[in-house]
C-alpha cells in the first residue's frame, strides 16, 4: 500500500500535490484542512482525514478528530493535535500508553518530524509538516511511504517549494 500523507493545508492545496501522489493508493490527511482542499482529494484517491483545530463545520461533520485502523498488518493512528515522543498532548498520553499503534501520525506543529518511541512498542511519530501557505515554517512538505505487511518502506520527505509561492 502507498501511501501519501499531508497536513496543515490550511484552504491551499498545491497542485504539485496531485504529482507527488499520483502513485499513491491513498491519501492519509493529519488536520487543519481548509476548505476547498478535501473534495479535490477525495475526487483524486481515497482519502482518510481527520479534522484539525482550524476547522469549521464544513470539514467537522464529515473527518473524525481520529482515525484509528489497520493498514496491511500495521495498526494506524491519525489525529491532528497529539504531541511528539516523549512530548505527547497530556490528553493523548494515557489513550496511547492503552492502546500504542505501531504507526502515530499528527499534524499541527508545522515541522516535519519522524521518529520511533522506544517507550511505546517502538511505535513510529510522522508529522509531515504542513502544505499549506498559513504559519511560520517556510517551506511546504508532504510525505511518501510504503505499508508492506509489517514494514514501514520507502519513507520520503518532500518539499514543495517555499510557502509563499506556488512554484
Amino acid at each position: 500500500m502507498r501511501i501519501g500523507l499531508i497536513s496543515d493545508t490550511h484552504s491551499h492545496l498545491d497542485p504539485k500535490v496531485f504529482d507527488y501522489f499520483e502513485e499513491c493508493d491513498e491519501i492519509w490527511h493529519a488536520g487543519d484542512i481548509g476548505s476547498g482542499v478535501l473534495q479535490p482529494l477525495q475526487d483524486f484517491k481515497p482519502v482518510k482525514a481527520v479534522y484539525g483545530n482550524i476547522d469549521d463545520k464544513e470539514i467537522t461533520s464529515v473527518c473524525p478528530e481520529h482515525q484509528k485502523f489497520k493498514c496491511e498488518e500495521l495498526n494506524v493512528w491519525i489525529t491532528h493535535i497529539g504531541g511528539y515522543p516523549p512530548r505527547y498532548n497530556p490528553h493523548m498520553r494515557p489513550l496511547l500508553q492503552a492502546d500504542p499503534p505501531d504507526i502515530f501520525i499528527c499534524g499541527h506543529s508545522h515541522i516535519l518530524k519522524v521518529m520511533r518511541d522506544p517507550k511505546l512498542n517502538n511505535l513510529i511519530f510522522i508529522n509531515p509538516g504542513a502544505a499549506g501557505i498559513q504559519g511560520f515554517h517556510k517551506i511546504k512538505t508532504i510525505m511518501r511511504f510504503d505499508i508492506e505487511g509489517k514494514e514501514v518502506k520507502n519513507m520520503q520527505a518532500i518539499e514543495l517549494g517555499k510557502k509563499g509561492k506556488i512554484q
